[in-house]
């Protein structure tokens, strides 16, 4: 499996590497004086009934609604443009410019059982469809091999666990105690 996702593209601790530069950027934007990440703070505090502390439990961000504010931030920090794209941060057009995949948008890191993060999730802020974008297949992420907050789950030694759909369903549970 190593071999021949090494020889296909990005190799897996560099796109590791550039997950948690990601994560580490959506939620630095959430705290930024951009009135619209203000926008998103308050979904989380107001609307969802999040406190800070689970905001930064959880990692929770915000993609600034740019073209390509995440692909400059990313490139500057040594990514390439096509590294982007492969690790779903950025998507090609047919005319060959590159726009940021996830603008405007409430950003759900998902981290494995190791800590390392893996993927994303992003909620859209108004009535735009798709109302959620979520990193595709990577070498380092499978869907169908995921589940979000996996990582915090793993230390209860409860019998039982209790599975939700949605991120946010998760982390009010999470957050009430469960």
């Amino acid at each position: 499996d190593g071999f021949e996702e090494q020889k296909r593209g990005i190799k897996k601790d560099r796109l590791l590497k550039m997950n948690t530069d990601a994560a580490r950027f959506f939620h630095k934007m959430l705290f930024s004086n951009d009135s619209k990440a203000a926008n998103c703070l308050s979904y989380f505090r107001e609307k969802r009934g999040l406190s800070d502390s689970t905001i930064k439990h959880f990692g929770l961000g915000y993609a600034p609604d740019s073209y390509d504010t995440l692909i400059k931030y990313m490139t500057a920090k040594g990514y390439t443009k096509d590294e982007l794209v492969e690790g779903f941060f950025a998507v090609k057009s047919e005319k060959g410019n590159y726009f940021d995949n996830f603008r405007n948008r409430a950003m759900f890191p998902i981290i494995d059982v190791t800590g390392n993060v893996i993927a994303f999730g992003g909620r859209v802020l108004d009535d735009s469809k798709p109302k959620y974008r979520n990193t595709m297949d990577t070498p380092v992420y499978k869907k169908s091999r995921n589940l979000f907050a996996l990582n915090f789950a793993k230390n209860v030694s409860q019998e039982s666990v209790i599975l939700c759909e949605g991120y946010l369903d998760v982390i009010s549970l999470h957050q009430a105690g469960f």
